[in-house]
């Protein structure tokens, strides 16, 4: 996907823990801040957190990010 002319790239991961909307402020907080980051999604009620970036992201890197905020990132 392009926006631009520049590649963006559109990644899903199941987080555990999330309850209100405070979850998706600590959230979104914690993921924006790894490079390449251009937006954050985060479903409260699906258990998802949807990331728009300019590069791959290391799953490890957005791993650490959701557990900086207090989360997990599901096994599934």
């Amino acid at each position: 996907m392009s926006d631009g002319g520049i590649a963006v790239i559109t990644s899903r991961y199941a987080v555990d823990g999330m309850a209100c909307a405070h979850c998706v402020g600590f959230l979104t907080d914690e993921i924006e801040r790894i490079n390449g980051v251009r937006d954050v999604t985060v479903d409260v009620r699906g258990g998802t957190v949807i990331v728009t970036s300019e590069r791959q992201l290391d799953p490890d890197e957005v791993r650490d990010a959701v557990e900086d905020a207090g989360y997990e990132v599901s096994r599934n």
